[in-house]
C-alpha cells in the first residue's frame, strides 16, 4: 500500500510519477524501497488517468444509492427493512470499491 500511498501522494502534489519519485516518497516514510515494484506500479499508472480512477471509484456506490432511497414506499417498516438488505446485497461495500481502485495501482 505504501507504493500506492506514494503515487497518490506525488499526484496529489501535481509532480510526475516517476521511479526516482516513488524512491524518493517511501525513503522519507522510512521504508526500504524494491525497485521492482517501483517498475511495476509506474509502468501500470502510465496509461491511467487518476483523476478519473478516483472519482468514479469514490461517488459509485453513493450515487447507487442514492436513487434507490428516494424511490422507497413509504409503506411498512418490514419492506423497507427487506428492502434495504436488497440493497446493500446489491451495492459494492465502500471497501470493495476502494480495492478495485487499489487494483489499478498495481
Amino acid at each position: 500500500m505504501e507504493y500506492i500511498y506514494s503515487a497518490l501522494l506525488l499526484h496529489s502534489a501535481g509532480k510526475e510519477i516517476t521511479e526516482e519519485a516513488i524512491e524518493k516518497v517511501l525513503k522519507a516514510a522510512g521504508v526500504k524501497p524494491d525497485s521492482a515494484r517501483i517498475k511495476a506500479l509506474v509502468a501500470s499508472l502510465a496509461d491511467v488517468n487518476i483523476e478519473e480512477a478516483i472519482s468514479s471509484a469514490a461517488f459509485a456506490p453513493a450515487a447507487a444509492a442514492a436513487p434507490a432511497a428516494a424511490a422507497q414506499p413509504a409503506g411498512g417498516q418490514e419492506e423497507k427493512k427487506e428492502e434495504e438488505k436488497k440493497e446493500e446485497e446489491e451495492a459494492p461495500s465502500e471497501e470493495e470499491a476502494l480495492s478495485g481502485l487499489g487494483a489499478l495501482f498495481g
